[in-house]
């Protein structure tokens, strides 16, 4: 891994840290066992989607709200099943 992504994993890391453990465990774990397999693209999407306030994101993730845009709607979806795909493991 390069250091421009070594850094930028880094940060995406300090953003992932939330007032809600949920949150924080749905996103470090999808950090730590899907991001490299992203596309570029959706490596964008997800560092959108870490802008987002907890409330709005928890209900993304929990699947009771879904984003307007289509593109965070995807990777919302990409996490929800890298996630499902780890419990049901």
């Amino acid at each position: 891994m390069s250091e421009e992504n070594l850094l930028n994993k880094k940060r995406l890391q300090w953003q992932c840290r939330r007032g809600m453990l949920e949150l924080e465990l749905f996103l470090n774990d999808f950090l730590e066992d899907n991001y490299e397999d992203l596309s570029n693209d959706q490596k964008l999407l997800f560092s959108d989607l870490l802008n987002t306030i907890d409330p709005v994101l928890f209900d993304y993730l929990m699947g009771t709200q879904e984003p307007e845009d289509h593109g965070l709607r995807d990777i919302v979806q990409t996490i929800r099943d890298a996630t499902r795909k780890r419990v049901n493991s």
